[in-house]
């Protein structure tokens, strides 16, 4: 979550909106990162209806999200996608998009699809970082700019 807030903060002090997600078992997480971002990041957890998800989803100018069905609704919708495979695997549950850049390190131990690294130490997350991040935003950015 620390990375969430770090990423947002960035995208928040070059004059984005950001927008948090999740279900009401999440929101615990995303006050932390709203937290982390001194109150700037909207944390719409457990406040939204799918189809409202959806509606907002449909506004927003690029997504960042880990392996989940909002992931696959930002990829339905062709928004510009950063989605970050951890545990999990982009040969099972890939964005069916174009406009999708898939992150993961392919470590020997991925993906194992635990909640919990069984190993421990999480590299699959702590070593995707932030910057990998905002550098495959960037590069999303540079290309719209290029087409416009």
């Amino acid at each position: 979550l620390e990375y969430y807030a770090e990423i947002a903060n960035e995208k928040l002090n070059a004059g984005w909106q950001v927008w948090l997600f999740g279900s009401k078992n999440d929101i615990p997480v995303t006050e932390e990162i709203r937290t982390l971002t001194n109150g700037k990041a909207i944390n719409l957890a457990g406040k939204t209806q799918l189809e409202e998800a959806i509606d907002l989803l449909e506004l927003a100018g690029m997504v960042v999200s880990n392996d989940s069905g909002l992931m696959h609704i930002a990829s339905a919708l062709q928004k510009p996608l950063i989605a970050i495979y951890g545990p999990t695997s982009t040969g099972f549950t890939p964005p069916l998009s174009q406009k999708a850049k898939t992150l993961s390190l392919s470590l020997d131990c991925q993906p194992c699809f635990e909640r919990t690294c069984p190993l421990k130490h999480e590299r699959c997350m702590r070593e995707l970082t932030p910057r990998m991040v905002l550098d495959a935003m960037t590069a999303f950015e540079t290309s719209d700019k290029m087409r416009a």
